[in-house]
C-alpha cells in the first residue's frame, strides 16, 4: 500500500480542473500519473505509457483508459474512480496540476514533461481555437460558478485574445509582465506551474521528460521511460512501440486512441493532435520580440530550469542533477 510522503499544499481550481477530485483517488502501488501544463506533449506520453504498460503496439481507447482525473469538464469524479477501481491492469493517470496540488505517495510514479513555453502556447492557440460549443459552453458555465462562489459576478468576461499567432504570443508575454508587476492570479502562470516541480525534481519517482527529447530520440527517452517505470521491455519489441508511439502515427489513429475527442473539438484527434513541432514561435516573433520574452524569463525562472524548458535534457543536462 503506498505511503502518503507529501500532501498537497494547495487547492487548485479553475473552469476545467479541481484538484479536490484526488481526494477521493485511492492509489496502488505501481500507479503511474503523468502531471504536466496543457500543450506540452501530455498525450503523446500518455501514448509512450499506454504501449509501455501493455507491451504492445496495438491500438486502444487510451484517452479512456487514462482519464484525466482533475478535470471537470468531462465525466464526474465519481464516474472517473469507478473507472480506476474497475482496472486490474497496471493504472496511468493524467493531471494538469501543479506538484504542490498533488498528493505524492511512495511507490506511484510521476511523469513530468516539459517544453518551450512558446511553442506550447502556440499550442494552446489552436486548442482554444478548436473547441466544439458544447465544450464552450461547459467551460463557461464552470467560470460563472466559479466566479458566483467567488464573489465575482458581474464582471465582464475577458476580451478574446488575438487571432495572429505574433499578436497572440505578445498578448500572453504581457500578461505574464503584469502578473509579475501585480502578483500571480489564482492559477499559476506556465513559470511559476513548473517551478513547482523544478522544486522537486530530486524526487526518486518524479521523472522529467522533455518535448524536444522525444523528438530527437525517442526510442532513447521511451526506453529511459520504460526503466523509470521499471518495465523490462524487450530489445526486439521496442522499436514496434517505438513505431506507434510516432506523432504521425498517432495522428492517423487520433479518434481511435482519443475517442472524446469527437465531442470537444471541432475535428476531433486531427485538431487535438496538432502539428508537433518544435521552434515554430520563431516563424512569429522578432529579435526584439525575443530579448523582451528573455528578459522576463530572467526575472521570473531560475536559469537552470529556464534551460531544460527551452532546450531538453540532451542540451541542459538532467534536471534531477541541476544544482539551481
Amino acid at each position: 500500500m503506498p505511503e502518503l510522503v507529501r500532501a498537497a499544499d494547495r487547492v487548485e481550481r479553475s473552469p476545467v480542473v479541481d484538484s479536490r477530485r484526488w481526494r477521493h483517488f485511492t492509489p496502488r502501488d505501481g500507479d503511474i500519473v503523468v502531471a504536466t501544463f496543457a500543450k506540452v506533449g501530455t498525450t503523446w506520453t500518455q501514448r509512450i505509457v499506454d504501449l509501455l504498460v501493455w507491451q504492445s503496439p496495438d491500438v486502444r481507447p487510451f484517452g479512456d483508459i487514462s482519464p484525466w482525473l482533475d478535470a471537470t469538464i468531462f465525466a464526474p469524479v465519481d464516474t472517473v474512480i469507478g473507472t480506476l477501481e474497475a482496472q486490474r491492469h497496471r493504472r496511468y493517470i493524467k493531471s494538469h496540476l501543479p506538484f504542490d496540488a498533488l498528493p505524492v505517495w511512495d511507490t506511484v510514479k510521476y511523469i513530468h514533461v516539459g517544453r518551450d513555453a512558446r511553442d506550447a502556447r502556440l499550442s494552446w492557440k489552436n486548442h482554444e481555437e478548436g473547441f466544439m460549443p458544447e465544450a464552450r459552453a461547459r467551460i463557461a458555465a464552470n467560470a460563472v460558478a466559479l466566479a458566483v462562489e467567488a464573489g465575482a459576478t458581474g464582471r465582464p468576461p475577458p476580451a478574446p485574445p488575438p487571432h495572429e499567432p505574433r499578436d497572440y504570443l505578445l498578448h500572453w508575454m504581457g500578461e505574464l509582465e503584469a502578473g509579475l508587476n501585480g502578483g500571480p492570479g489564482a492559477n499559476l502562470n506556465f513559470f511559476e506551474f513548473e517551478a513547482t516541480y523544478w522544486r522537486e525534481r530530486t524526487r526518486p519517482n518524479l521523472l522529467f521528460v522533455h518535448y524536444d527529447d522525444l523528438k530527437q530520440d525517442l526510442a532513447g527517452e521511451m526506453r529511459r521511460i520504460s526503466d523509470f517505470l521499471e518495465i523490462d521491455t524487450p530489445d526486439a519489441l521496442m522499436p514496434s512501440l517505438v513505431e506507434a508511439a510516432r506523432f504521425d502515427r498517432m495522428k492517423k489513429d487520433g479518434d481511435a486512441l482519443f475517442p472524446v475527442l469527437k465531442e470537444t473539438f471541432d475535428r476531433g484527434a486531427d485538431r487535438f493532435i496538432n502539428q508537433g513541432h518544435s521552434g515554430r514561435w520563431r516563424e512569429y516573433l522578432t529579435e526584439e520580440d525575443v530579448t523582451r520574452y528573455q528578459a522576463l524569463v530572467r526575472r521570473i525562472a531560475s536559469p537552470a530550469m529556464a534551460r531544460w524548458l527551452e532546450s531538453g535534457r540532451r542540451v541542459a543536462g538532467d534536471p534531477a542533477r541541476s544544482s539551481d
